[in-house]
């Protein structure tokens, strides 16, 4: 009899790749238009991806009358986590009076507000890649047929302003709903390069918003008690960086940004405090040896120097050093300088490391005065 998978069986098993917000409004708009040319209902439509690969999409919906038409694709993530798995992507398409094609975004499609971003401010937000995949595809559909008639394509995204609130749109300043996105046409599973790519855009504004002082934090938590210490820096100033502290930083001084505050908790910044700067669970362990020399350093006896090296938690050595607080002082020394040697020095760095339950345990700013041997706090 079978029995169940293992877990080392189910994390062999190979993930599906899914498309993107561009891909499926591409292939929607293509099936949209050719109906509406044909007068015909069509089921599927194929298109090309970016990265070379022709794909065939079915379509969940098609309408057509002699004026416009509309397809819909429900999106199909993959074993991608993204909150637009599922979601209806629809293209309207209808007939101008004058010739060209004209792009724009409808209902759950987000308009862009701040500067920073790929897509000019008042603009739909489609971006360059699915932008020109809609055209291009359109423009060969028209083609094919030898329409020399200009057409409007209207992508929306019913459900696309209640999933914004699962993204970083808002911060960015895309408002009333999603980005169509992609740059490959297909979604890789568990990628990382779209969270990356979303810190990116985030301190690109900030920047552009003239922000000189960012706070990147690891998560929702560390955020809120960033944004307590610094009531007065705007919205846009706070970048939820997850477990890319390296590639936020980097960004940072990429963007001339003058002091970064980082904040977060005993787990992934004792992480940090030796240099580790991708701190995911699974891509360094936390070295208790390495914490253990930062117990008997802030003057703890041997005996906590000893149950520190054993700990099976980051969390349990900073519950054990409550009564000893240079212990956190120095990893947040730590996790400043390893910060400043990543980037190459060129900003002042300030760290903050809290508990589970939002109190802070150390604060430490280091100040690049030229010569490492000179950073001084």
């Amino acid at each position: 009899m079978a029995g169940k998978a293992t877990a080392d069986e189910k994390e062999a098993k190979p993930l599906r790749h899914g498309y993107t917000t561009g891909s499926c409004a591409t292939a929607a708009t293509k099936a949209a238009l050719t109906a509406l040319i044909l007068q015909e209902e069509q089921r599927e439509a194929t298109i090309r991806l970016p990265i070379g690969q022709d794909v065939t999409f079915q379509m969940e919906s098609c309408a057509y009358d002699t004026q416009s038409a509309t397809a819909g694709i429900i999106k199909d993530g993959g074993d991608d986590p993204d909150a637009t798995h599922g979601a209806l992507i629809l293209s309207r398409v209808s007939w101008l009076a004058e010739p060209g094609i004209v792009l724009d975004g409808g209902i759950g499609v987000g308009r862009v507000t701040k500067p920073g971003l790929p897509v000019a401010i008042g603009e739909a937000a489609i971006n360059p890649v699915p932008r020109k995949m809609i055209l291009e595809t359109a423009q060969s559909v028209l083609d094919q047929y030898e329409i020399k008639r200009g057409i409007k394509i209207v992508i929306s995204v019913p459900a696309g302003e209640e999933i914004a609130k699962k993204t970083l749109n808002g911060r960015l300043g895309i408002i009333g709903g999603i980005s169509i996105l992609g740059t490959r046409g297909i979604v890789v599973p568990f990628s990382t390069s779209a969270y990356k790519a979303s810190v990116a855009q985030a301190i690109n504004v900030a920047q552009k918003m003239g922000c000189r002082h960012i706070i990147l934090s690891t998560g929702g938590k560390s955020e809120q008690f960033g944004m307590s210490q610094y009531p007065e820096l705007p919205e846009e100033a706070f970048v939820e960086m997850g477990d890319f502290v390296g590639f936020a930083l980097k960004q940072c001084k990429l963007k001339g940004i003058e002091k970064v505050t980082l904040v977060g908790m005993m787990g992934k910044f004792s992480k940090v405090a030796q240099g580790v700067m991708m701190v995911h669970s699974k891509s360094a362990p936390v070295d208790f040896g390495f914490l253990a020399q930062l117990v008997q350093e802030a003057g703890a006896p041997e005996a906590l120097v000893q149950e520190a090296r054993e700990a099976n938690t980051a969390s349990q050595v900073g519950d054990m050093m409550a009564e000893y607080p240079a212990f956190f002082e120095k990893l947040c020394e730590s996790c400043s300088r390893q910060g400043l040697r990543e980037v190459n020095g060129g900003m002042e760095i300030e760290t903050m490391l809290i508990t589970m339950k939002g109190t802070l345990l150390g604060k430490v700013t280091v100040h690049d005065t030229g010569d490492e041997s000179n950073w001084n706090r």
